[in-house]
């Protein structure tokens, strides 16, 4: 990646980060818990963000937090190019980033084999 989509990246998931829990009302992504943006990486001619988040301890199903973020894109993809005054925002596509899910599988797994 260029350092102009490296800066881009960080910008893009530090705006999300701010404006995802203020303007985003859907029940299905406060119900999926504690969200976090756990990567954002913008392609090299900066049309398209890859945005992975994480949720922890909701009670809600992650998979559909995730489908009401892809549904909210368009607004949070205009939201993001007015504050970071780009001419033109990356399209944001949202998948669901389940690496701490599997660490926290494997830890268990580890302390259990440590505990016979």
């Amino acid at each position: 990646m260029s350092e102009r989509s490296v800066r881009i990246s960080a910008a893009v998931k530090q705006e999300l980060a701010q404006i995802v829990p203020l303007e985003v009302r859907d029940p299905r992504v406060a119900k999926a818990g504690l969200m976090t943006i756990t990567k954002c990486e913008v392609s090299s001619d900066g049309r398209v963000a890859k945005v992975g988040v994480s949720f922890v301890g909701g009670d809600g199903d992650p998979a559909e937090a995730v489908k009401a973020l892809v549904r909210a894109a368009p607004f949070l993809r205009g939201e993001v190019g007015r504050k970071l005054a780009l001419r033109h925002a990356p399209e944001l596509r949202f998948v669901l980033d389940r690496a701490g899910e599997h660490a926290a599988h494997i830890d268990a797994l580890l302390k259990e084999d440590n505990d016979r």
